[in-house]
């Protein structure tokens, strides 16, 4: 009998360690990247809902907006806090070029927007984004923002954040500045 129930025992186990297996190897599946090209905002015409990410204290460089295009099967899901951006719906072009531009230009540094369409592999387009680029005296480069799109089935994922080098250097600076007070 006690054979009879170690053997169920390991039966139970191999099921799970399968199951285990089988979610790491799904998970594992990649999800198709997205490219970025830049473009003249001239060329950009139609309605967005404007994803404005950042902004969210005087100091902050993560600031981008990314045009959404209305009435797409496309939706974007920024990965962070929803108190992290703001939606602004149905927004003509040129308001929504001024509005993202506007925004982008909130940091000290800021130079010029940068703006490029969001292309599927295909070669459609279902967004813009407006990057800005600051002076490269104060970073050591124009362009401080790693974004990464991803398309997952009909929501393309997005991860913002700042390159590693700026990172490193702003979690120094401020860690200098609390220790000599």
């Amino acid at each position: 009998m006690r054979y009879f129930e170690l053997t169920k025992l390991n039966y139970k186990i191999k099921i799970l360690l399968l199951f285990l297996l089988l979610l790491i190897l799904l998970s594992c599946i990649p999800l198709k990247s997205l490219k970025t090209e830049e473009i003249s905002s001239h060329a950009i015409s139609g309605a967005f809902d404007v994803i404005l990410y950042g902004a969210r204290y005087s100091g902050d460089l993560e600031n981008i907006a990314i045009l959404d295009i209305i009435n797409d099967q496309y939706s974007f899901d920024i990965i962070a806090p929803s108190f992290d951006y703001k939606i602004r719906k149905n927004i003509p072009a040129d308001q929504a070029i001024k509005m993202a531009e506007s925004f982008v230009a909130s940091y000290g540094s800021f130079k010029y927007a940068q703006i490029s369409q969001i292309k599927l592999p295909n070669g459609l387009i279902v967004g813009y984004e407006v990057r800005p680029l600051y002076s490269a005296s104060e970073f050591g480069f124009f362009d401080v923002l790693e974004i990464d799109y991803w398309l997952d089935n009909t929501t393309i994922k997005v991860k913002i954040d700042l390159v590693p080098e700026v990172k490193k250097r702003l979690f120094i600076d401020e860690d200098f500045q609390s220790n000599s007070q």
